[in-house]
């Protein structure tokens, strides 16, 4: 009884076969798009949401709004540091202002008064000295006060030749390096703002919203789902009897599952390595076959076909016996 049921098998089998000889080979498969995922960028509330799921969105397109109010403070904040980074550059850059020049030549007079008058007393002194008419420690008091006033001429006169020979090369790139580190922190927090208004980053269709107003996602949580509506293409499991005669750029028809409707694609992937056979594309022998995954690129006029919906596809001028 085995046996017979088995050579039906087999005859049930070559008459399909027959009937198919005349009609190009096919393969199984499912409609996919290019999937988008839009992580949260910081842990803030959903303020706003623009879109629904379903609804086709141009690139560009705001989708999603989050909480401002943290990063643009700190923003605000970034940009006053580089505001005075900047303004100390601009300081060094064009150096002392000619009012403290002044004021360091009128010290450096001063001090150089007063070590006149302290050395002309000392020098008194010192003659006085000779014929003991004055003790010793008077003598040498006089001589620190001498010392004393000299020095403030020599720190008064470094002071103003600081002020006329201006900023440093070393201190004039340093405050252009911290310029340079302020600008790169305020961009950085500029784009951490505008990361908080998420949009379509191309012409999309909006698959998948997990998350409602007024929620709160962790970062890297997927805020929104999309699927690029310009990109539909057939993933497709060819048998490996077909497999070498298809190559990247043939022509390929795509018909629904209904038979209704067909589309025309071009193959523009197919794997060199073989996988197993999906479960719905298994029949008779096939089961224990091997095949190959491979995407056929749709054009535009099979965006609204839902994701993961079955097809059969036709390869046009292909046999397994190539």
């Amino acid at each position: 009884m085995k046996n017979h049921h088995r050579l039906l098998a087999t005859l049930l089998a070559s008459l399909l076969l027959a009937g198919c000889e005349g009609s190009p080979p096919q393969t199984l498969g499912t409609v996919e798009f290019d999937r988008i995922t839009l992580p949260a960028p910081a842990a803030e509330h959903i303020v706003k949401i623009d879109v629904r799921e379903g609804q086709y969105v141009p690139a560009g397109t705001r989708i999603m709004q989050l909480e401002t109010t943290r990063t643009q403070a700190a923003l605000n904040s970034a940009r006053a540091d580089l505001q005075q980074q900047q303004q100390a550059l601009l300081e060094l850059q064009r150096g002392p202002r000619e009012e403290l020049i002044r004021q360091a030549r009128a010290n450096l007079a001063g001090a150089q008064a007063q070590s006149r008058d302290a050395n002309a007393y000392y020098q008194r002194l010192s003659a006085l000295g000779t014929q003991q008419f004055i003790s010793a420690a008077d003598l040498d008091r006089a001589k620190a006060s001498a010392g004393n006033a000299d020095a403030a001429v020599a720190a008064d006169r470094a002071a103003l030749d600081q002020l006329v020979n201006g900023s440093r090369v070393e201190d004039v790139a340093q405050a252009r390096a911290a310029v340079a580190a302020a600008t790169a922190t305020a961009a950085s927090r500029a784009v951490d703002l505008d990361k908080l208004d998420l949009t379509a980053p191309r012409d999309v269709r909006v698959d998948s919203l997990p998350y409602k107003l007024g929620d709160q996602a962790q970062p890297g949580t997927p805020l929104v789902i999309l699927l690029a509506s310009d990109t539909p293409y057939a993933r497709v499991y060819v048998p490996s009897a077909l497999r070498p005669s298809i190559k990247v750029g043939d022509q390929a028809i795509v018909k629904l599952h209904d038979g209704k409707r067909e589309f025309h694609g071009t193959v523009r992937m197919i794997r060199s390595e073989p996988t197993f056979t999906p479960y719905y594309a298994l029949s008779g022998d096939d089961a224990t076959r091997l095949s190959y995954l491979a995407e056929i690129a749709l054009g535009t006029d099979a965006r609204d076909l839902p994701q993961g919906f079955p097809v059969a596809v036709a390869f046009p001028g292909k046999s397994s016996h190539d």
